[in-house]
């Protein structure tokens, strides 16, 4: 068997650091939290308006190497590593804390969850998530090199910065006018709301109709009838920013399952007198019926994605022996400051017993129960985190909806057991892959494991507490669910499992069974024809995108489509611009029109008046 020498690790490196180069610094951790803070409260509110969630990563290195230096005093390579880890780390707390899908479930589903008790919660399975990855660490990024794509593309980002400081700023700029024209819209949509929703029909209202469908009748001007189903224009900066990083084909996908849903089940199955409430109504109306089989077609594309790249799942378990034992253990040495087993094995042992003493006072779970899910849990992410690693996509989703299955079976009935366990899975998953990638990127630096170690610790710690009132903050004025502002479709679609797995198939509306089995057909044939045939992958729509066009009403998928459009648009007249700006720009909608977010939450409860109202 051939043995890995040690220096096979250091051909990759795009950096060679300097003797004493500065690397963990108050200045760079202090950063990345804040742009990392940034992060968190944008993904609170983009992950509860959709299913997309932004990484901080590309985000922090650029900001907070402009704004050092546009100040003289610029960031070491190794510092701007310690920003994006800490910053990757606080922006993913609004998944890793369960704020996008197992805590919103819970409300919605009329459960009370303790806002001050999920900050030690979210710190509790966040830091387990890294205490995960360490181990990993050896095989993932030093003996298979597994490609983590957004580690590679951030540690280059960060060697080109360096090299073209004009290109660095000019990014950061761009990401910070971005973010003020979106807040700034964002604001006047606050006083002014027809901004958002432009009244056209008070220009042209069409024919007045009044329209029975079913029980449900519908009177008013053509533009009135299309609206009540969700086709209107919404103008969201956050959305166009959206539709700018998913690409052409899963917006078009969205696009298409908008009209599938809204514009012909929706009307069919009200016809038919399966539901007879209001069109966007959670409990009555086409959304009651339309969820269902829209949380089987994303989980069918996932599941049966994950299923069909079996090589991954079994490299996880059985990896291919590249080096001795010997050899091993030299690599990581050479590969700069290992991780001391004490830290993550005692790390690791603190957190679980944190985490069944909370699940057992917070949600009344079995401290068994818990002691069962952690392990299950790091086995997931140990299989998610590989999968990032080959593809870039994390299937955390996927993952806790095995738990939440497997938790239907040991604890049926129990909603916070089965919800919050698969919130174990998937706050440890998305550490895990994440913490990865800032590994992968570090080692093509040359930082030390050790230091990246920290950053990512006081990251989780910064963004918990940022996220966790963030979300509580949205939670007071909007009807999370159940209203268009905020519809939680990742949240929808963990009650719909806790729902069958508690209650059964009887609990479902009318014939929404027999969908989901064809929703779900359709979503493995699509997974299926990706892996066996992957030139076609191109071709075919993303049944995730199409699923979740079921979960949010027509004018989010119709905005973000066009903002895939605008993009495609500029893409043709200046692909050079679109190169470098594109991601800036997405960034910069996105996190305007969040902070903004939180800005008009607190002017409404302070009882601000609109301009209109």
């Amino acid at each position: 068997m051939a043995t890995t020498q040690p220096t096979d690790t250091l051909d990759e490196r795009l950096h060679v650091p300097a003797p004493g180069e500065a690397q963990l610094t108050v200045r760079a951790v202090l950063a990345g939290c804040v742009i990392g803070g940034i992060g968190a409260v944008m993904n609170v509110y983009l992950g509860l308006k959709t299913l997309f969630a932004v990484g901080g990563s590309l985000m922090t290195a650029i900001l907070a190497f402009g704004f050092f230096a546009l100040l003289g005093r610029r960031l070491s390579v190794l510092e701007t590593n310690i920003s994006q880890t800490a910053g990757m780390a606080a922006s993913g707390m609004a998944s890793a804390a369960g704020l996008l899908a197992p805590v919103p479930a819970m409300l919605m589903m009329g459960h009370d969850v303790p806002a001050l008790a999920l900050l030690p919660w979210g710190l509790a399975v966040a830091y387990l998530g890294v205490f995960f990855a360490v181990p990993l660490r050896a095989q993932y990024v030093l003996l298979d090199r597994l490609p983590f794509p957004s580690g590679t593309a951030t540690a280059h980002t960060i060697v080109t910065m360096f090299a073209r400081v004009g290109d660095a700023l000019a990014r950061g700029r761009v990401m910070i006018q971005a973010g003020a024209v979106a807040a700034s819209f964002s604001l006047l949509v606050y006083f002014v709301p027809q901004v958002e929703v432009p009244p056209i029909e008070a220009l042209w209202a069409g024919p007045m109709l009044d329209v029975r469908i079913g029980a449900l009748e519908l009177q008013g001007g053509l533009l009135a009838i299309l609206a009540a189903w969700g086709f209107s224009i919404a103008i969201s900066p956050l959305l166009i920013g959206s539709g700018f990083l998913i690409g052409g084909r899963v917006a078009l996908s969205l696009l298409g399952g908008a009209v599938l849903a809204w514009g012909v089940l929706g009307p069919l199955v009200t016809a038919r007198g399966w539901v007879q409430g209001p069109p966007l109504d959670s409990s009555t109306g086409a959304y009651a019926w339309l969820m269902w089989p829209g949380a089987a077609l994303m989980i069918g594309d996932a599941l049966f994605s994950l299923v069909l790249s079996y090589k991954t799942i079994v490299r996880t378990f059985w990896p291919a022996r590249t080096a001795s034992a010997k050899a091993d253990g030299d690599l990581a040495r050479a590969d700069g400051e290992t991780i001391p087993r004490s830290w993550w094995t005692l790390g690791l042992l603190g957190c679980s017993v944190v985490t069944c003493a909370l699940a057992w006072a917070l949600f009344d779970i079995p401290v068994w129960m818990t002691a069962l899910a952690i392990p299950l849990s790091a086995v997931l992410a140990a299989v998610a985190t590989r999968a990032a690693g080959e593809t870039d996509l994390n299937p955390t989703g996927p993952m806790g909806q095995v738990t939440q299955v497997v938790y239907g079976a040991i604890a049926p009935g129990s909603v916070p057991t089965n919800l919050m366990t698969g919130a174990i899975t998937i706050g440890g998953a998305g550490q895990c892959a994440d913490m990865m990638q800032d590994l992968k990127t570090g080692h093509l630096l040359g930082a030390s494991p050790r230091k990246q170690l920290i950053a990512q610790l006081c990251g989780i710690t910064a963004g918990v507490l940022i996220a966790v009132p963030t979300f509580f903050l949205f939670a007071r004025v909007y009807d999370i669910g159940g209203s268009q502002e905020l519809p939680a479709p990742s949240a929808m679609l963990w009650r719909a499992v806790a729902e069958l797995m508690n209650h059964g198939w009887d609990s479902l509306p009318t014939h929404a069974a027999t969908a989901m089995a064809v929703a779900l057909g359709v979503g493995a044939a699509l997974a299926t024809v990706r892996a066996l045939a992957p030139r076609a992958a191109s071709f075919l729509p993303s049944g995730l995108a199409v699923g979740l066009a079921f979960l949010l009403p027509a004018s989010n998928s119709i905005c973000i489509f066009a903002g895939a459009m605008i993009l495609l648009v500029w893409q043709r007249a200046r692909p050079d611009a679109v190169a470098h700006y594109a991601y800036a720009v997405a960034c910069g909608l996105i996190a305007g029109d969040g902070l903004m977010g939180v800005v008009k939450v607190l002017l409404t409860m302070a009882g601000v008046p609109t301009l209109t109202g």
